[in-house]
């Protein structure tokens, strides 16, 4: 099994030996290669959809691999017991979605070796999710695919440090690494944001004035978060 970069990636950071269950599996491609390299004993391919699971049944089945990956048809992690897995694995849904997830699984999460994050969007949100409910981030990853940037974390229980605005927009782990897809996503932000005020200078208004202020701020943020990759 060949995964795209960032399925890789994600699969990469899940630990040698695991039980891992993957939320909103599509294809089931994670499982498949966990099992394939030999990375994973066996593995829940879940999904809140029926196409989906059955899609990613044929795969499993195709690769000879039915008897180590289970489907199941899951809302998040409701089709788990608690003990069933020791990694949970949630990548491509946004920051909203994931929380929730975690939220309403906080039984099954609470007693997990590790989990794999990949939200696609509020990363900030997520990361201060992590922090105020018991959960410590361990490891970071980014890549660059087609264009867009996706990061990851791995997670565990325990206490997590402080983190600071930067940290929490642009990663802890990913900053003290000078991550190179990090900083090429930096720059990105710096032109992408230098384009939006400069539309924005042509515009009159409070609510314009507001959001400018707000760009600054984040402009600002950006531009520390350069500096301190580049020392």
């Amino acid at each position: 099994m060949e995964l795209s970069k960032r399925l890789k990636a994600v699969a990469d950071l899940v630990s040698e030996g695991r039980v891992v269950a993957d939320v909103g599996t599509d294809h089931g491609y994670i499982p498949i290669y966990l099992l394939e390299t030999k990375k994973c004993r066996k593995a829940f391919a879940m999904d809140v959809n029926a196409g989906p699971l059955e899609r990613a049944k044929e795969h499993i089945t195709a690769y000879g691999l039915s008897d180590a990956i289970e489907t199941r048809l899951s809302d998040g992690v409701t089709a788990l017991s608690a003990g069933e897995c020791d990694c949970v694995v949630i990548a491509g849904m946004g920051g909203a979605l994931t929380i929730k997830i975690m939220e309403e699984g906080k039984s099954i999460f609470q007693n997990l070796k590790e989990f794999v994050l990949q939200p696609q969007s509020e990363l900030s949100k997520v990361r201060q999710y992590l922090c105020e409910n018991g959960y410590v981030v361990i490891a970071e990853d980014m890549v660059l695919e087609d264009g867009k940037f996706y990061p990851m974390m791995k997670v565990t229980n325990g206490r997590s440090p402080e983190y600071n605005t930067i940290e929490l927009r642009y990663g802890k782990y990913l900053l003290e690494q000078k991550h190179p897809v990090l900083k090429e996503f930096l720059k990105k932000e710096v032109q992408v944001k230098g384009l939006i005020m400069q539309n924005l200078d042509a515009q009159s208004g409070a609510h314009i004035e507001a959001r400018k202020a707000e760009l600054s701020r984040e402009l600002a943020e950006v531009k520390e978060a350069i500096c301190f990759v580049e020392r």
